[in-house]
């Protein structure tokens, strides 16, 4: 009863809000988001289509890179874009370029890294750095992702356990794709990415976090395209995604809601 109560009140000020802006009629909200938050986002899109009336037209992509499918690859292409949910950093950086509007930007979440081998394969021990290190260099195959997780493992982490050369040979960078798709296929014994982004793959387990000395808090932040045709709808949509009503499905995801207003 309090989760509908909570969505209730929600609605109403959402309908308010959107009254106010004088949006007429359902608008077409065009949203470019990467994949940590992308369990929660599935999850809620509906709640907020429901509420609003509003129709959410979703790309998927990674926050950073060359892919074809990576958001700022798709705005150079020019592709029409509302709403972009993403890495915070990189986020900062198409502000920085003038494609966000700078006051329109949220941060939603904090996501950390994770560690997953194949379904029933043994879980290494990765209580402490010094055990991590041990597991990889036992591994005979590593995977990490082409976004923030995978950079940080690839340029920073590996090189505060001095393994960077002897990881050079067998760690692999995966575009595009989840990496635990990788593992679940058997073509990695190892798997990094954010726990939200390994979560939602069959044919893994997720042995936990990184070691607290070396896990890398992620920010997820939305905002408003500076060639949004709806920025209203749009505002309405981070703001649903902000609320207290997404807390419940952001942390069943395995990410952890940043209150309104919190500084990151």
């Amino acid at each position: 009863m309090k989760i509908f109560a909570s969505f209730r009140s929600l609605a109403l000020g959402l309908a308010g809000a959107l009254l106010l802006a004088g949006s007429a009629g359902a608008a077409e909200v065009r949203v470019m988001i990467s994949g940590g938050l992308t369990a929660a986002y599935k999850e809620l899109v509906p709640e907020f289509e429901r509420l609003t009336g509003n129709k959410v037209l979703t790309a998927y992509g990674p926050s950073m890179g060359t892919t074809a499918n990576a958001i700022p690859i798709r705005l150079e292409r020019g592709e029409p874009a509302d709403v972009l949910i993403m890495v915070g950093y990189a986020l900062g950086d198409l502000v920085k370029q003038g494609k966000v509007v700078a006051d329109s930007r949220v941060d939603l979440t904090k996501s950390l890294i994770g560690i997953a081998v194949k379904s029933g394969a043994p879980k290494p021990d990765i209580s402490s750095a010094e055990a991590l290190k041990r597991a990889l260099l036992a591994a005979k195959s590593i995977a990490y992702s082409d976004s923030a997780s995978g950079v940080y493992v690839s340029t920073e982490m590996f090189a505060k356990l001095g393994i960077a050369d002897e990881m050079k040979d067998k760690a692999r960078k995966i575009p595009a794709t989840p990496v635990a798709e990788i593992v679940a296929r058997g073509d990695a014994e190892i798997g990094f990415q954010q726990i939200s982004e390994l979560r939602p793959v069959a044919g893994v387990d997720i042995v936990g976090p990184l070691p607290s000395e070396l896990q890398k808090v992620t920010v997820f932040s939305a905002g408003i395209a500076t060639v949004s045709k709806e920025p209203d709808a749009g505002k309405a949509l981070i703001k649903f995604l902000a609320s207290p009503a997404a807390s419940a499905a952001i942390i069943k995801s395995g990410m952890e809601p940043i209150p309104a207003g919190a500084t990151n």
